[in-house]
Order: structure tokens, then sequence, then C-alpha cells
């Protein structure tokens, strides 16, 4: 079976825009769920609007892969998985690490969308004695003494980083110096990296704080709009125009 040490996607070497790379996932997740509905075609926008994007912008990003679709039909839905699939790597069998089982390193192994989509947990390792041997999710956590060992062995290429942030940069230096070269780092921490390394970072507290901000401003402009409906009170004009003696005329009157 083929491993990610060995394999590479061609992505860069073709000249598809880092954009587009992170749209291909986008794109991929909804077609996946038109194949598990026995969807045949769809149309740019019809995918567009599932994925979340402008169709203009879906068309030129699969004109990148070769995929113009067929006029008054669309896209064969199978063919677009096949293609993006394969231009993300995704044909090919990925062997994935994850240090540090706590909560979130737990529940990441536990996740099943990972076999489904190309990727095999091959190890998980922890600094904790007393969690080597454990199981989770079917497989025994191993110590970080071995890390570099087990890299080795396992053929692998992608890192996911679970630990408290204190050691995660020491724990992408090893990942790093045993051959790892993309990580998923989800340590709320910077990492530094050579060239040639791939760090994607997920901060799930950065996340919260943009949706916070939303819905900050979300209730400023609810609170604007409530303000402007709120009638005015009515504002007296006091006449001082003189009155005559009637009360119905002026008491001078132009010349």
């Amino acid at each position: 079976m083929a491993t990610g040490r060995t394999h590479r996607p061609a992505t860069r070497s073709r000249g598809i825009p880092e954009a587009t790379v992170a749209r291909l996932p986008l794109y991929l997740r909804a077609l996946t769920g038109l194949s598990e509905r026995s969807v045949p075609t769809v149309s740019s926008e019809e995918l567009a609007a599932a994925a979340g994007v402008n169709s203009a912008k879906l068309r030129k990003d699969f004109s990148y892969l070769g995929s113009y679709g067929t006029r008054g039909v669309g896209y064969d839905v199978e063919y677009l998985v096949y293609q993006i699939s394969r231009e993300l790597g995704l044909t090919q069998d990925w062997p994935v690490v994850i240090v540090g089982i706590g909560n979130l390193g737990a529940a990441l192994a536990n996740y099943g969308g990972f076999a489904s989509r190309g990727f095999r947990v091959a190890a998980l390792i922890d600094a904790d004695l007393a969690m080597a041997g454990k199981q989770v999710a079917g497989i025994g956590v191993q110590h970080s003494d071995g890390l570099e060992k087990i890299i080795s062995d396992n053929g692998v290429s992608i890192g996911v980083i679970t630990t408290p942030p204190g050691v995660a940069q020491q724990v992408c230096d090893r990942l790093v110096a045993a051959g790892v070269t993309s990580i998923l780092n989800f340590a709320p921490t910077v990492l530094t990296v050579p060239d040639g390394v791939d760090v994607r970072k997920v901060d799930l507290s950065i996340e919260l704080q943009i949706l916070a901000f939303h819905e900050q401003r979300k209730a400023g402009e609810e609170a604007a709009a409530h303000d402007n409906a709120v009638p005015a009170a009515p504002v007296s004009h006091k006449d001082t125009t003189e009155q005559g003696p009637d009360g119905d005329v002026p008491a001078v009157m132009p010349a």
C-alpha cells in the first residue's frame, strides 16, 4: 500500500493557487454528499451554493483541474470526486500520528471521518507514562520516547499536535527531525518550522473570538435598528409671531 512518505500530491507542481487548494475540500465535501444521494450531475451554480462560494470562482478553480463540465448538463459528480480526491492526494494511504492524547487528542483518534478521507491513524503518542499501553479508539498509546522510531516504522509524513502549548514547539522539532513534513497544530501557539514543512493551525479559541465579534456587531446593529424604529417625541414649536388684538392677525404688517 502506498504511504505518504513516498507519494506526494502534484498540486504545487501543476501551479494550482493556494486559495484554490483551500477550497477543494469544500467542493469534495459537497460532492460526496451528492454522491451519497446518487445524484449523477450538478451545475456549477448548485455546487457553488453547496460549497459556499460563487459559481464564477468555482469554474475558475475547476479549470486548474482541467475540468470544465458540459454545457446544459453540468459536472459529472463521480468524476469530480475522483479528480479532486486525486489532486488532494486522497487516493492513497496517508498514515498520521497524533501527539498528545488528552481530551482533544482522544476525540480526534475516535473521529471516524479520517479513514473515509484517505487518512489512517497509525499511532497515538503521549509523554505521560501512565497513558502508555492504554487503548484509545482501538489503538494502543505509545510513549513519546519512541516517537522517532514510530515515525520511521510507519512511514509517517503528517503529524497532529494536540499537546499543551508549552511543549508544542519541542514536539514539532522532533517530528520534523524524524521526517514529518506536514503538521496540523491544535496547540494554541505559533510553531516555527524550516522551509519545506507545512503547518496548518487550528485554534478553537480564535474561531470563537471571531464569532463573538460578529455576535457583538449584530447586537449593535439590532440595537441601532430598534432605536431608529422608535418614533420621535413631538416637538412643540412656540409661535413667536405677535398677535393682534383679535388674536388672528399680526399686530405689525409689512409695509
